[in-house]
């Protein structure tokens, strides 16, 4: 395992979630009206949570399944089936770090 490609990953995953979270909920908090505020950081929040939902069930198993089902990655690690702490991923880092921040 390279240490640097996992500190990016831990990195970029960092990144993605403050853009997400405050970033997004701050500007698009921005465009309304200061009673609105509220209701748009717990949207911006609800798609997250929902996002992550979906890449759990489905999106790591596209990325990251086998192929041999003709659907991009197939759906063999649907639900995180067979992950554990000893998968692989590439050559460098391991698939479960993919889901480091739902620890």
């Amino acid at each position: 395992m390279n240490a640097a490609d996992t500190a990016w990953i831990i990195v970029a995953t960092a990144l993605v979630l403050f853009m997400t979270l405050p970033g997004l909920a701050l500007f698009y908090g921005g465009l309304v009206r200061g009673r609105n505020v509220l209701s748009v950081f717990m949207q911006c929040f609800g798609i997250a949570c929902l996002m992550s939902l979906l890449w759990l069930a489905f999106g790591y198993s596209i990325a990251f399944g086998d192929g041999n089902s003709g659907f991009w990655g197939g759906f063999s690690h649907i639900f995180l089936n067979g992950v554990n702490a000893s998968t692989e991923g590439a050559e460098t880092i391991f698939k479960r770090l993919f889901l480091l921040h739902f620890k």
